[in-house]
C-alpha cells in the first residue's frame, strides 16, 4: 500500500510502499477514503522538518532537554546516534480520516466490514490506503453524511472540546482568535450553542468566511474593528470567553485576550501559540487560563486508546471517542457546515506535490482533502441526483380558463425585484389588470397597491387562491417558501409564475410535481428570463442549429452582498448560487438544445466562487463560473458559445457577435438598453394564460434545470459529478 511519509532530518516528502497492516484484536482495518490535511499541526510538522539542526532545536526545546540528559546518562556518542537515527528516518503524517470497514478484528461488534467510519489518531488515523485503528479511535459514521465531510471529524473534535473546555453558555460572546480550520470550526460550534462570536485574523478572507459561517463580526486583531465589536457586543464589559486558536511566536493573542475579556473570563488555549502571560492583566481580571487536550479525555492515555477501555459516562461524559461522534451528529444535521472550508481536493497520488503547494504557499488553504483510488465512483461519492418523473394526463391545463380578457393577476410579494423588473412592465400592457397584492405586511401591500394600480390589496393569501377571477398568480417572495405556494396555487387551479428558485429542495421539487399530478395543472412559468433577452435570441438564431457538440462558457460576476442582505441566511434561503444559479444553466441548456445530465462543481474556500460543469447527453459542455470576488467595473455576463467552426460571444447584454471563419455579425445595444429578457417573457406567460396556448419553457425544462442547481451542492459535499438520473 501508499503512505504520506517524511524523514524529519532531511525534509524530504515521500508516497512510500510500505507493507500493509495487519489486523489486530480489539480494533478494525480501514481502507482510506479521505483524509484531512491539518493545515496547522501537519504544516507546523512539515515546515520544523526543512529547517536547519539549530533551526529544529530552537523550535523543540522539550526535545533539546531529552537531549542533554541522555548525553548526561549515555555520553555524547551513544546518545549522537540515538538521535541521528530517530531523525534519519521516515515518519508518518495525517491523523483525521473516513473509510470503510475492510476486516474486523476480534472482539469488535459495533461495526461489520463495509461499514463507513471516522477514525482518529496520529498513529492510527494517517494518509495511507489502510490503517489499523483501535476501537475507540473511530466512530461509524451517520446515515447521509458524505465521507468527505467525516474526514473532518478529529480536528472538529479538537474544536469542539476547545469549546467544552470554555464552558460556554447560551447568550455569552466570545473572542476566537485565529481563523484557520480550528478557528472556524470553534466560530460554528459557539454559533450553533447559541453564543455571540467575534474573530480576530490578519487574513481579510478568513474573516469574511467566518462572518458567513456564524460570526457576528471579524477583523484584523491589531485594528479597532474587534475591539469595536467587542464593545458594542457586551456593553463594554468584555468577552466572556476567549479561545485562542492561533499559532506562531507573536505574544498578541494572549494580551489580546487579557484586554477584551470581562473580569474572571476564560481563556482557553487550544492551538500551540505563544503564552508569556502579562501577569498584571491576568490577575486584575483574575482570568482563568484553561488548556484543552487535544480530542477530548482519552487523549495520551494508551489504555484507553489501545487496550479499548472506556471512562464511565457517570464520571467523563465527554470522552475523544464520544466527542468525535458528536461532532459527527452535528455536521449530519446541518448544525455544522464543513464544505466551505475545503480549498481543494487532492488525489492522494498527489500528496507530495499538494504538501509542497501548502508549504511555499502556491496553495493558501484552509483545509485539504486527499481523495484515495477509487472514490471517484464508489459509494463515497454523492449519490445520483434524481430529475422527478412527470405523470400528467390529457386532463392537463384543464383548470386553467383560457381566451379571456383581460388577464386577472394576483401578486405574492412586491419586494425589490417584482416592483423594479416585474411589475413596471406588466402595469402598463394592455389586456392584463393587476388583481391582487399579496404580502405579509398591510403596509407594504398598500404601497404596492398605490404604485402600481393594483384593485386589491390584502394580507389574506387564502382569499386570493379561491377567487375564480384571478387566472394567475406571481410568485416573488424570499426563497424559502417559493416550492410550497406554488404548489398550493397550482392546486388552486391558477397559472403559476414563480420567480427563480422553484425549489431548495428535492423534496420541495418532488411537492411541486406531485401537486401538478394531484390537479392536472401543469400552467407553471420560473423566472429564468435570460432566454427571452432580444439580443441573445438574435445571436442565437444568427449561430444556426448545431450539428456537433457544443462548448459554451459562462463568466458571472456576480459581486458581493451587503452584509444585511437576506441572500446571506443560506440556513433558510439557499446559497445564492441556488437562488440565481438557475439562470444560467437553463440559458446554457436552452443555447445548447437539451438539458444537462451530469454536474460537476468546485468552489472556492472563503467565498461563494464556484466552478459548475455541465455536461450534456450529445457531448456538449458548459463551465459556469460563478464568482463574487471580481472587480465592480467588471460586466456582469459575459457568454461564448463554440461549435462546428462557429462562436457566439455575448457581452453583459450590450453586445453579441457570431463568427463563422468567413464573416462576422455584430449587434450591439447601449447600456441604459440593457435588456435581460424580463418584458419578453411576461409576455409570453400572459399570452400562454390567456390563450390557453403551451407555457413559454416546457415543464420538462424547468424541472431539469432545477434539478442541476439542486445538484451542486451535493457535487461539492462529495467532490464528484453527481449523474441526474432521469435526464432526458
Amino acid at each position: 500500500m501508499k503512505q504520506v511519509v517524511q524523514n524529519y532530518k532531511s525534509g524530504e516528502l515521500a508516497l512510500l510502499d510500505v507493507p500493509a497492516p495487519g489486523c489486530k484484536p480489539g480494533g478494525v482495518l480501514v481502507r482510506s477514503a479521505y483524509s484531512l490535511i491539518s493545515t496547522g499541526t501537519e504544516l507546523m510538522k512539515v515546515s520544523e522538518a526543512g529547517m536547519s539542526m539549530v533551526g529544529k532545536a530552537r523550535s523543540r526545546p522539550d526535545q533539546v532537554a531529552k537531549v542533554v540528559q541522555s548525553v548526561a546518562v549515555n555520553g555524547v556518542p551513544a546518545t549522537y546516534r540515538k538521535v541521528m537515527g530517530k531523525l534519519d528516518s521516515y515518519t508518518p503524517l495525517g491523523y483525521s480520516l473516513c473509510g470503510v470497514v475492510e476486516q474486523v478484528g476480534a472482539g469488535i461488534d459495533d461495526v461489520k466490514v463495509g461499514d463507513l467510519v471516522a477514525c482518529a489518531g496520529n498513529e492510527h488515523a494517517l494518509h495511507a490506503e489502510l490503517n489499523w485503528v483501535p476501537k475507540n479511535l473511530y466512530v461509524p459514521v451517520p446515515d447521509g453524511l458524505a465521507p468527505r465531510h467525516a474526514a473532518f471529524g478529529t480536528v472538529g473534535s479538537i474544536a469542539l472540546q476547545g469549546v467544552r473546555q470554555g464552558e460556554s453558555r447560551l447568550g455569552e460572546v466570545a473572542l476566537v482568535v485565529g481563523l484557520g480550520l480550528i478557528g472556524q470550526l470553534v466560530v460554528q460550534l459557539l454559533a450553533a450553542s447559541g453564543v455571540r462570536v467575534v474573530g480576530a485574523d490578519p487574513d481579510p478572507v478568513r474573516c469574511e468566511l467566518a462572518e458567513r459561517l456564524g460570526a457576528a463580526a471579524c477583523g484584523d486583531p491589531g485594528s479597532a474593528a474587534v475591539e469595536s465589536a467587542v464593545a458594542e457586543l457586551t456593553g463594554g464589559l468584555g468577552v466572556d470567553q476567549v479561545y485562542l486558536a492561533a499559532g506562531g511566536g507573536s505574544n498578541q493573542p494572549v494580551e489580546l485576550a487579557a484586554r477584551l475579556s470581562r473580569d474572571r473570563g476564560r481563556v482557553v488555549d487550544i492551538g500551540k501559540c505563544r503564552l508569556d502571560l502579562p501577569w498584571n492583566a491576568y490577575y486584575e481580571k483574575e482570568l482563568d487560563v484553561r488548556f484543552s487536550r487535544s480530542y477530548g479525555p482519552g487523549r495520551y492515555d494508551p489504555e484507553y486508546e489501545l487496550q479499548g477501555r472506556d471512562y464511565p459516562i457517570g464520571y467523563v461524559r465527554w470522552t475523544e471517542r464520544r466527542n468525535l461522534a458528536c461532532f459527527l451528529d452535528l455536521v449530519a444535521r446541518g448544525r455544522v457546515d464543513v464544505e466551505p472550508l475545503v480549498s481543494r481536493t487532492a488525489d492522494f497520488d498527489d500528496a507530495v506535490e499538494t504538501y509542497r503547494s501548502l508549504q511555499d504557499g502556491g496553495l493558501k488553504a484552509v483545509a485539504v482533502l486527499f481523495r484515495y483510488p477509487g472514490q471517484e465512483t464508489a459509494g463515497a461519492g454523492a449519490p445520483a441526483v434524481a430529475v422527478p418523473a412527470l405523470r400528467r394526463d390529457g386532463t392537463a391545463g384543464a383548470p386553467v380558463r383560457a381566451a379571456r380578457t383581460p388577464v386577472r393577476l394576483a401578486f405574492v410579494g412586491a419586494g425589490n425585484y417584482a416592483s423594479s423588473m416585474l411589475l413596471p412592465h406588466l402595469a402598463r400592457r394592455d389586456g392584463v389588470e393587476l388583481s391582487t397584492v399579496v404580502t405579509t405586511t398591510a403596509l407594504s401591500a398598500a404601497n404596492a397597491q398605490r404604485t402600481f394600480g393594483f384593485g386589491r390589496a390584502t394580507t389574506d393569501l387564502d382569499a386570493v387562491l379561491g377567487d375564480s377571477a384571478v387566472d394567475a398568480v406571481f410568485v416573488v417572495t424570499r426563497h424559502s417558501s417559493h416550492a410550497e405556494l406554488t404548489r398550493k396555487a397550482l392546486l388552486a387551479g391558477k397559472a403559476v409564475f414563480v420567480e427563480k428558485p422553484l425549489a431548495l429542495t428535492g423534496d420541495e421539487l418532488a411537492g411541486v410535481l406531485a401537486a401538478v399530478e394531484e390537479s392536472g395543472n401543469d400552467r407553471l412559468q420560473v423566472g429564468f428570463n435570460r432566454r427571452f433577452a432580444p439580443l441573445l435570441r438574435e445571436a442565437r438564431e444568427r449561430f444556426g442549429a448545431r450539428t456537433g457538440p457544443g462548448h459554451l462558457r459562462y463568466l458571472v460576476n456576480a459581486g458581493r452582498l451587503d452584509p444585511g442582505s437576506w441572500y446571506l441566511r443560506q440556513g433558510t434561503e439557499g446559497s445564492r448560487f441556488a437562488g440565481e444559479g438557475g439562470h444560467f444553466i437553463d440559458t446554457a441548456s436552452w443555447l445548447l438544445g437539451a438539458d444537462p445530465d451530469s454536474v460537476y462543481a468546485i468552489t472556492t474556500p472563503g467565498n461563494e466562487d464556484l466552478q459548475v460543469v455541465l455536461r450534456y447527453p450529445d457531448g456538449s459542455t458548459a463551465t459556469i463560473g460563478y464568482v463574487t470576488t471580481g472587480p465592480a467595473g467588471f460586466p456582469k455576463e459575459t457568454l461564448d458559445l463554440v461549435a462546428d467552426g462557429r462562436a457566439l460571444r455575448l457581452d453583459d447584454f450590450v453586445r453579441a457577435s457570431v463568427y463563422d471563419g468567413r464573416k462576422r455579425w455584430v449587434s450591439s445595444r447601449l447600456p441604459k438598453a440593457r435588456d435581460k429578457g424580463q418584458s419578453a417573457e411576461l409576455a409570453a406567460f400572459v399570452k400562454a394564460v390567456r390563450t390557453g396556448g403551451p407555457m413559454p419553457v416546457p415543464l420538462e425544462s424547468l424541472v431539469a434545470t432545477t434539478a442541476a442547481t439542486l445538484a451542486v451542492p451535493a457535487g461539492l459535499a462529495a467532490g464528484v459529478p453527481v449523474t441526474l438520473a432521469g435526464a432526458r
